[in-house]
């Protein structure tokens, strides 16, 4: 094993503590290092071996600090991702030191997995980051702290450094809930929601398949709260008795589970257009709609549901930031084609 204080000065960190210092070895790097690590970062540095406290190396990260306790901290560099760059186009919307702001397209998986090792939207972010990118947990990869289905399309998040990644990480986590993030989606449905406007609350869980999911009792072992919130937009070849062949439903998420928004339109009877795993059902409606709006329908081979707006505090600055993906060509093809009923 490589001892990591043999480097360069240039990779270390060498601290004084203060009078009045005290506490643990990783919580007060980690107020020392703010700007830089995170506490489990930090932490792991520690029990690597790579923090000595008056030159002796130091591996328990619960150790005390001492006022006049000289602590250095061996920085390695950042190891190369185990997924390689790849140069795919990127649609960015924002860019700084700490973060990068796009619209995934659909098709385009998220993550490397099976199946899908390579042409992810993680192997175009090491490629077009490059150097900026100082490290999540040691490695030089992307944070991605949210996902989007591969069909699905729309506006994203990714940090390029431990402190933006765990800040947005806690806002992601809190759902909103105490801080400005919010998630706007559009989806177009089969129908018309018999309430133009509610909440869903129903917990989701695993549906046998690994990759799927469906509502679940709440006693469940796996059942995991979800809450959606939704609002008829557009209604699509309205009948006297207030039905709709369709609707463009705009829905916002207080939580974040996995088809969250496809699972409980379809729970309510309205899943989405073109939805394969949760609307297949419904692909006979395709067959009350004139010539024309049945064959755009029946060409359009995703989910119908695009992530328009994104809004977050920056992990550095407090600012509170609003972004929008504009309307995938395929979804305008599909609403235009829809407004004609």
């Amino acid at each position: 094993m490589s001892d990591p204080f043999k480097q360069a000065e240039a990779t270390r960190k060498v601290l004084t503590a203060e009078d009045g210092a005290e506490g643990r070895l990783d919580a007060w790097l980690a107020q020392a290092l703010a700007g830089d690590f995170s506490r489990s970062r930090i932490k792991a540095l520690i029990e690597q071996g790579a923090v000595s406290v008056n030159d002796a190396v130091i591996s328990e990260p619960k150790r005390k600090v001492h006022p006049g306790d000289r602590i250095v901290v061996a920085l390695p560099e950042p190891e190369d991702p185990e997924p390689k760059g790849e140069d795919i186009p990127l649609d960015i919307l924002y860019e700084d030191d700490d973060l990068v702001v796009l619209c995934k397209p659909a098709g385009l998986v998220v993550h490397p997995g099976a199946g899908n090792w390579t042409g992810t939207l993680v192997n175009a972010l090491i490629h077009h980051c490059g150097d900026s990118l100082s490290g999540i947990g040691g490695v030089k990869r992307p944070g991605v702290v949210h996902r989007l289905d591969k069909e699905t399309s729309g506006v994203m998040v990714a940090a390029k450094n431990d402190i933006a990644h765990r800040h947005l990480s806690d806002q992601f986590a809190d759902h909103g809930r105490t801080g400005p993030l919010e998630r706007a989606y559009m989806a177009v449905v089969w129908g018309r929601p018999r309430q133009l406007r509610g909440v869903i609350d129903a917990p989701l869980g695993r549906a046998g398949d690994r990759t799927k999911r469906a509502v679940k009792r709440e006693e469940s072992d796996d059942a995991r709260e979800a809450v959606t919130h939704y609002e008829v937009v557009e209604r699509y070849g309205e009948k006297p008795d207030a039905t709709a062949l369709a609707a463009r439903v705009e829905c916002r998420l207080e939580t974040g589970r996995t088809h969250q928004i496809r699972v409980h339109m379809a729970h309510i009877g309205n899943p989405l257009v073109g939805d394969p795993d949760y609307g297949a059902a419904f692909k006979t409606k395709a067959n009350l709609l004139p010539p024309e709006v049945k064959a755009t329908v029946n060409a359009f081979h995703r989910q119908a549901l695009h992530a328009f707006m994104l809004q977050f505090e920056h992990p550095s600055t407090g600012e509170v930031m609003r972004f929008e993906a504009p309307v995938p060509d395929d979804m305008q093809t599909l609403l235009a084609a829809l407004r004609t009923l």
